[in-house]
């Protein structure tokens, strides 16, 4: 190979690393010297380190709050053994490493979209994607926040978009133990005909949370016996920022809706997700089939903050290789986020006119449209993305989805 095809070859990978370093420079500037000075304030970043400090000093993870936040720890008990490395560090470094991280995720995700679709996706359009990515207020809300959902999103992709290698799965697993709702993607893998991928990722699953008693066992009891089943403790479940079916019921009730209403409606339009996400994958599209089953897990999930719809990056590219309007549709939803422009905060929710809940409601109806668009482009049988060449191999036997 000549020295200029290696270079070129690299040449997306020095994209990920030139934007990675110069937004986590400019992440670390802002950060000092007041880490709350810009909106996001890094805050759930700082939760992070606070959830690894406890768990060095060996104190309760689950019984405090954060003294630079006043926000709790809210995580599975691995997560913050995860966190550990970043615990002693300074919060102007740990903002900029970790905003380097993030960001090198989402140009990842953008390479790895690139090569589901059959694309070869030169280095300045995967830096045009990764910074045009950032009009997405789930992606800037993620990075201003220093959430992790942009690594746990491109773990998610490289396991169930590249379902062959020999240890797929296990990403699937871990991102599981970080946060409990990716183990909706076992169900996927499951119906899809995967079993084998399914059952080492609970396995991965299970060693997470054997690690969580291992290295902090009264955190974990408390965890799984008290703390997993209390989806108030994070926040507000009214807040417009909340694009779950149960936010949506609880604007609409003016009270946090029945378990029992919760589950009759989040249950089958979340079922309903992920069973059209495991048909497309079957049929050879595995990206847009992931993508919805993230959407059966924002739908499932009793609080699907608006920084938890990164998701909207991967599938708005997926849509472009099949419908134009499509996707410019739907990433124009999450560039003008309309649930923020009804009065919100302060219970001004329960107030809400019904116009004002059709934008309120945002994100959850886009996704329900996108499973309607779905729903439709499975009965007129739609093959593979223009793309692709050839669809992906369906495996032998798999189970009936009817």
């Amino acid at each position: 190979m000549t020295r200029s095809r290696a270079l070129e070859g690299r040449g997306p990978i020095l994209a990920v690393i030139l934007a990675a370093a110069v937004v986590a420079g400019v992440a670390a500037w802002v950060d000092a010297p007041a880490k709350l000075s810009v909106h996001g304030g890094f805050v759930d970043l700082s939760v992070y380190q606070y959830g690894g400090r406890l768990v060095l000093d060996g104190l309760p993870l689950y019984g405090s709050r954060d003294p630079a936040t006043n926000l709790r720890f809210t995580y599975p008990p691995f997560a913050a053994v995860a966190m550990v490395p970043l615990a002693p560090l300074p919060g102007w470094l740990a903002t900029a490493l970790w905003t380097a991280v993030s960001v090198a995720a989402l140009a990842g995700v953008v390479l790895l979209v690139g090569r589901a679709l059959g694309r070869t996706f030169p280095g300045w359009l995967v830096a045009l994607l990764t910074g045009g990515a950032f009009a997405l207020e789930p992606v800037w809300q993620n990075l201003t926040f220093g959430q992790i959902n942009l690594l746990l999103m491109l773990a998610l992709l490289i396991d169930l978009v590249r379902p062959d290698r020999r240890w797929s799965g296990v990403l699937v697993g871990i991102a599981a133990g970080v946060k409990l709702t990716p183990l909706v993607f076992v169900v996927l893998l499951v119906l899809a005909g995967r079993r084998t991928i399914a059952g080492r990722a609970l396995l991965a699953f299970a060693g997470t949370v054997a690690v969580g008693f291992a290295v902090i066992p009264d955190s974990a009891q408390a965890y799984w016996t008290h703390n997993l089943i209390k989806a108030g403790r994070v926040g507000p479940p009214e807040l417009a920022h909340n694009q779950s079916v149960f936010g949506a019921l609880t604007r609409l009730l003016d009270a946090p809706p029945p378990t029992s209403l919760w589950l009759a409606v989040a249950g089958p339009l979340a079922l309903t997700a992920v069973v059209l996400g495991a048909v497309w994958w079957r049929r050879g599209d595995r990206l847009l089939g992931t993508g919805l089953g993230a959407l059966a897990m924002l739908l499932a999930s009793p609080v699907s903050w608006s920084h938890h719809w990164v998701w909207a990056a991967p599938i708005g590219l997926a849509l472009w290789e099949r419908s134009r309007s499509a996707s410019v549709a739907w990433t124009a939803v999450f560039v003008a986020r309309p649930f923020v422009w009804p009065p919100w905060g302060q219970r001004r929710e329960y107030g809400w006119s019904p116009i004002e809940h059709v934008l309120g409601n945002a994100y959850l109806l886009a996704a329900l449209a996108l499973c309607v668009w779905a729903a439709v482009g499975l009965s007129r049988r739609v093959g593979p993305p223009a793309g692709r060449s050839d669809p992906e191999p369906v495996p032998s036997n798999p189970p009936s989805l009817s």
